[in-house]
């Protein structure tokens, strides 16, 4: 236990400063997770509010010292290739869908 005034001071601190990071860590995790979920839906978007909410909530953890930069960058990374990744399959979907009417047609000719 702190013997000195300015000590016990500095417990009495870092329990806010703990308690306040532990807040703000939980608000950044909540964040990450509905924008990963919005980009599990097929109709959301993963480049919605959600995503740019969580993009930016890392970097101002980050910038204040909450999160280490290189763990935001790490999520944010991640957060981006889920995007790509979702988008992707889209894609691929929407094209397998219209390549067997084309064809159809094509056959019919």
């Amino acid at each position: 236990m702190a013997n000195t005034l300015s000590a016990r001071k500095r417990v009495r601190a870092s329990l806010r400063k703990r308690q306040h990071n532990r807040a703000s860590r939980s608000a950044v995790k909540t964040l990450v997770a509905r924008a990963r979920r919005s980009g599990g839906a097929p109709e959301a978007s993963m480049t919605g509010t959600e995503l740019r909410q969580a993009v930016r909530a890392l970097d101002k953890a980050a910038e204040k010292g909450i999160l280490h930069p290189n763990n935001a960058a790490r999520r944010k990374s991640r957060l981006m290739r889920a995007l790509a990744q979702a988008g992707a399959a889209s894609r691929s979907a929407a094209a397998a869908t219209a390549r067997p009417a084309t064809a159809e047609r094509k056959g019919k000719r």
